[in-house]
């Protein structure tokens, strides 16, 4: 009996890119993001992630400096229908309150 072996890391045909916009008061914030309660540092920019190939995934983000924790944002996907999908962050306006995490395309 031959077991399939898993594709190697970056084969998946389901990915995200999530693009994280930096707020004027970043003052050396850096953003963290959490996919399905598992935390990753992450930096500003563009970045991809890959997506399991069923079921619905949680993506979170907030920015953190050596202070405070802000503009806490969370949407949940389906995994199925969010292959190539943009998902876009933006922090509030002001250096408290919730950020906003969108689904485009």
């Amino acid at each position: 009996m031959v077991t399939e072996a898993p594709l190697p890391s970056g084969t998946t045909r389901r990915r995200v890119e999530l693009r994280l916009h930096e707020p004027w008061f970043a003052w050396g914030a850096r953003p963290t993001v959490v996919v399905d309660g598992v935390s990753q540092p992450a930096q500003w920019g563009s970045g991809t992630w890959a997506l399991p190939d069923a079921g619905s995934v949680e993506f979170a983000v907030f920015g953190i400096n050596r202070r405070w924790r802000f503009g806490a944002a969370s949407v949940r996907v389906d995994a199925a229908a969010a292959a190539g999908a943009v998902i876009e962050y933006r922090a509030g306006a002001l250096p408290f309150g919730p950020g906003t995490l969108v689904v485009r395309g």
